[in-house]
């Protein structure tokens, strides 16, 4: 499946392949900590466990945290 993905940190929007079906597995195939970023899909977070399918657009958040 191909996903056009923005990735704030990088400032950048790709158009990836994707052959598996999971944001975890995407994060993983790009090289991602789960645990630094959100995952958004039509403007509303997504858990690691969403199945994502041909076409779909994502933004990939960083975790910001401050005390």
């Amino acid at each position: 499946m191909e996903l056009k993905i923005f990735d704030e940190r990088e400032q950048t929007t790709k158009t990836i392949q994707f052959r598996k079906k999971t944001v975890k597995e995407l994060l993983l195939q790009l090289d991602i900590n789960p645990e630094t970023v959100i995952v958004t899909k039509d403007n509303e977070v997504i858990t690691e466990e969403e199945l994502l399918k041909d076409k779909d657009r994502l933004e990939i958040l960083s975790v910001i945290s401050g005390g």
